[in-house]
């Protein structure tokens, strides 16, 4: 999610500013020292879904500020971060998200984005796809039909390896664990990244695959994934996480191991 965080106190700022990068890896994070300034940049365009605001600053304070932006974009969650205690009734009167006193711990943070007033929906993408439980992928909202299960388990690889380029005897060591990579295996091999390409295509979606000559890939950019989100700190997909990924396939157990520790590290972090 995008986000704007304001606090005169440069020390402050940037302390928020690292924390808020811990947590929201996947979303623009603007930092603004002056009110005004922050103000100007809603007015010229950037739609934050959450503002992260001080309170007692120069020129305009927090409320005036939060004021300003939700009279410009009314679905902004307004997080107030300050030092005081006494400001809480004027900043829930004006229907804010959420109220944090300084020093100001990632826990506390985790807990505010976790409970937004106006939930930030996921941003919409034509081709999306699902690991947790079982491997699928959808297009405009359909699900899409595999002929092979192999080729299904191949696209289901690539998108474990979140954009790493694979090489054929790799995919065939994967396909085919206790066969060795003979003739018959490339063959077979090609048949099914054929398929995968020829199943894209008539689904439209054939943005999702790069190949090169001895490599090929996801393009991680051109779809939208729930493992993604989570290993890029997205806390709606941790929640999402029920504890199976890609259930199917017993190569994604180090994976899902990977999630396990990422949703206990997410239970105990102070």
């Amino acid at each position: 999610m995008d986000m704007i965080v304001v606090d005169d106190e440069r020390l402050a700022l940037e302390d928020l500013m690292e924390k808020l990068k811990t947590i929201n890896t996947n979303g623009t994070i603007k930092g603004f020292q002056y009110p005004n300034r922050a103000l100007e940049e809603v007015k010229n365009g950037f739609k934050p879904q959450v503002a992260f605001l001080d309170i007692e600053m120069y020129g305009l304070n927090g409320i005036e500020l939060a004021i300003q932006f939700k009279n410009l974009l009314p679905s902004i969650n307004i997080i107030f971060v300050t030092g005081f205690t006494h400001y809480a009734t004027d900043a829930f009167a004006l229907h804010a998200s959420g109220y944090i006193t300084k020093p100001v711990r990632v826990e506390r943070i985790k807990t505010e984005l976790d409970n937004l007033r106006n939930p930030v929906p996921m941003r919409s993408a034509r081709i999306r796809v699902q690991t947790f439980g079982n491997f699928e992928v959808f297009v405009d909202g359909k699900p899409l039909k595999f002929k092979r299960s192999r080729t299904k388990e191949l696209l289901a690889y690539l998108v474990d390896l979140r954009g790493t380029g694979c090489t054929a005897a790799e995919l065939a060591s994967i396909l085919w664990e206790d066969r060795s990579y003979d003739r018959s295996v490339q063959n077979q091999l090609q048949v099914h990244i054929s398929d995968l390409i020829r199943t894209l295509k008539h689904a439209k979606a054939s943005e999702m695959i790069v190949r090169t000559r001895n490599n090929i890939a996801v393009n991680v950019e051109r779809f939208e994934c729930d493992v993604y989100r989570l290993l890029d700190g997205d806390m709606a997909a941790l929640n999402a996480f029920a504890g199976k990924y890609m259930a199917s396939y017993s190569w994604a157990e180090i994976t899902s191991g990977l999630l396990y520790e990422k949703k206990a590290e997410s239970k105990s972090y102070v």
